[in-house]
């Protein structure tokens, strides 16, 4: 019974770590303020026809000039919309667009929550088989296949979430987004070979190249 109540006390914790984590980590150790009246005009208006909605919009002050970051963390009716100043001040109407939709994108289809049930689900397996709660081979088999149904299952979410976005601004608008910011920050958007299929998130490079498929077909 004790065994029991740990483990789901471990799958509970690692839920809330991945759901609440970065959200409580933001609001404690980074610099957030409210948007400015005319900050916050045109951001309605944008997150308006991007289709986001969220409860709260954070400002993250203190970062690098020219860092560029839009996130939407915290759980549902709780959720709130970081974003850096440079978002702002400085990134084209059109490029903010975009990058708010594919989080409305990932909003919409839960991306995150299922990312979060996820990694509780193998933190609590993990467990079960240190405290010898399932039998090491039993358990080690089943940690192997929800880890691959999980990585498949993630990845078809996010492009579920940049379709989402697509709908609603764009493909060509949330792929042109995806690579001024990674033109911005310097870096390539990689591509996919077997090694990422180990993982969560799909490359970049995979989701736009996708997008303009679906640009194209939609022209």
């Amino acid at each position: 019974m004790l065994t029991a109540a740990f483990l789901v006390g471990v799958v509970v914790l690692a839920f809330l770590a991945v759901a609440v984590g970065p959200l409580y980590a933001a609001d404690r150790f980074r610099d957030l303020r409210e948007p400015t009246g005319p900050e916050r005009a045109a951001l309605d208006e944008l997150r308006r026809e991007a289709g986001l909605s969220v409860d709260r919009v954070a400002v993250v002050e203190g970062a690098d000039p020219d860092a560029i970051e839009v996130s939407v963390e915290g759980p549902p009716r709780r959720r709130v919309l970081l974003l850096t100043e440079a978002v702002l001040g400085e990134l084209n109407e059109e490029v903010a667009l975009g990058l708010l939709a594919a989080e409305a994108g990932r909003v919409r289809t839960y991306y995150a929550e299922f990312r979060a049930v996820a990694i509780a689900v193998v933190v609590g397996l993990l467990t079960a088989i240190v405290t010898t709660a399932v039998a090491f081979d039993a358990g080690f088999s089943a940690l192997v296949a929800i880890g691959l149904a999980s990585f498949w299952v993630g990845r078809r979410v996010q492009y579920a979430a940049d379709d989402r976005a697509a709908d609603a601004v764009g493909a060509a608008r949330v792929a042109d987004a995806f690579e001024t910011v990674a033109e911005r920050r310097g870096v390539e958007p990689e591509t996919g070979d077997w090694s990422t299929w180990f993982e969560v998130q799909p490359p970049l490079g995979d989701r736009i190249a996708a997008l303009r498929e679906r640009a194209a077909d939609d022209a």
